[in-house]
């Protein structure tokens, strides 16, 4: 995962592995990403493992983001990702429209 939080306007980019197995590092890193200042913008266009736990890190995200009036922008979700939130009984891009309309690119 890469991540400068030094670097205003930074994307965050996930990792390959967002399993439960790895859960723990990414919320570590967008805890300290949701620390910054402006939008968030999280890339998931390397994402090849994704689970439950990564769209429940994700909407979270997006709520504390809400929150604290800072958007969170997800973009180039691959393809992975997006059968992954369909599995997860969201039809569509309901979600990703519902909860990131910022969305930008994708699979």
């Amino acid at each position: 995962m890469t991540f400068n939080p030094t670097e205003a306007g930074a994307a965050l980019r996930l990792p390959s592995d967002c399993s439960i197995s790895s859960i723990r590092s990414i919320h570590e890193t967008i805890q300290e990403a949701l620390g910054r200042e402006g939008p968030l913008e999280i890339d998931c266009s390397k994402v090849n493992r994704a689970d439950l736990t990564s769209i429940q890190l994700l909407l979270s995200t997006a709520k504390t983001g809400e929150a604290q009036g800072r958007p969170v922008v997800l973009t180039e979700l691959s393809e992975v990702l997006l059968n992954t939130i369909q599995r997860a009984g969201f039809a569509g891009d309901e979600i990703i429209d519902k909860h990131f309309p910022q969305k930008k690119g994708g699979s």
